[in-house]
């Protein structure tokens, strides 16, 4: 799967996401072959790109839950937008419900989920962006241990966050191709927007801190000013990681996105920044290294997934593609320092397993551990 820019697709390519128009019904299913009419249309849209699938590899699979998700993003992505622009004249409609949607359907899961990147336009990036910090916030959170409260507090204030942002002029919010200054432009227009927090939300003033303090430290971080010298309440620590993750990992102006491995190397790398226990709560709630996924090691053989492993991600049970054997990397003694490195890029001549076939070697992977 790869992400291609809107002027680069071409017919043939094949759509790896489905695109669900904003009431959540279905317009292009996953795997359909783009002619140039539909590429037309998909212009229309005003979309930044699409994640297309590499010439010869397979559809991935998806769930139910998988499907439920994309459909949740659409839909709520608008409620998000609608709620946002009242907000800016100081009032509020459907926003604590908007809040509580997501924790009943992303704040008590006790299994991992595969989070998938939400296609954005210009003008939903904003929204996009701000429901899938708030989805983030509550699937770590709940991991993490927040309070009904303090998960609550973080994930409105994920919602909110980039309310300032939409006063900035619309040819800074829809330009590509931004430069570091046009950056700090919009960091001082989401600065800005705090004062909508701290009017609408005197009696939750951790709203606005969380918002503020997750900015800063984020400033902080991508300037190389080292370790903000605050007090982080516990809802600061889970936005930074939620807004740092989705950000990378999402379509993005001027840049693609980067793989969730490599992102979630940068925040381990970075413990100052990126609180250690909130970062492997993140690891705990969704799949980063699944079963089933083709993968480069630091070897430079290829594998496929087939057992993770909760306590090192990087050195799961794997299938090695150059003899079949089956390495369990956790064991140290027999693999050293070998690890999984990335995730395969091009797949075309990735093994394809499913669920099944797993089931069906069951007993082999168990003798391996």
């Amino acid at each position: 799967m790869q992400f291609v820019k809107i002027e680069d697709l071409r017919p043939g390519m094949r759509i790896a996401r489905p695109i669900y128009s904003k009431k959540g019904v279905l317009l292009f299913e996953r795997d359909s072959k783009l002619n140039q009419n539909g590429i037309d249309s998909i212009k229309n849209f005003g979309l930044i790109g699409l994640f297309v699938l590499e010439p010869a590899e397979p559809a991935p699979p998806m769930s139910q839950a998988d499907i439920d998700f994309e459909r949740f993003q659409t839909v709520n992505s608008f409620a998000i937008q609608d709620e946002l622009n009242v907000m800016l004249n100081r009032k509020q409609n459907k926003l604590p419900s908007i809040v509580a949607d997501i924790i009943r359907n992303y704040g008590n899961l006790d299994k991992k989920i595969n989070f998938v990147q939400s296609l954005r336009t210009k003008e939903d990036y904003i929204y996009r962006h701000s429901l899938n910090v708030a989805m983030l916030c509550a699937l770590i959170g709940h991991k993490y241990g927040l309070r009904l409260d303090e998960m609550n507090e973080t994930i409105t204030s994920a919602i909110v966050h980039d309310i300032g942002k939409l006063q900035a002029p619309q040819e800074l919010q829809d330009k590509e191709d931004r430069t570091e200054k046009d950056e700090e432009a919009m960091e001082q227009y989401q600065a800005q927007g705090f004062q909508i927090l701290e009017d609408m939300f005197t009696a939750t003033p951790n709203i606005k801190r969380i918002a503020a303090q997750s900015l800063t430290i984020l400033q902080r971080y991508r300037r190389h000013e080292g370790k903000a010298n605050m007090k982080i309440v516990e809802g600061a620590k889970v936005m930074v990681a939620a807004e740092y993750f989705d950000t990378m990992t999402a379509m993005r102006f001027g840049g693609k996105p980067e793989s969730e491995l490599d992102v979630i190397r940068d925040m381990q790398n970075a413990p100052d920044t990126f609180d250690p226990g909130v970062v492997k709560a993140l690891i705990n709630a969704v799949n980063i290294l699944s079963e089933g996924i083709s993968v480069v090691l630091s070897t430079g053989d290829t594998a496929l997934i087939l057992q993770e492993n909760p306590k090192n991600i990087v050195r799961p049970m794997v299938l090695c593609f150059r003899d079949n054997s089956i390495m369990n990397l956790a064991d140290t003694y027999m693999y050293g320092d070998i690890e999984v490195v990335n995730v395969m890029k091009t797949l075309d001549n990735r093994y394809v397993m499913d669920r099944d076939t797993l089931d069906a070697h069951a007993d082999r992977i168990e003798g391996q551990v």
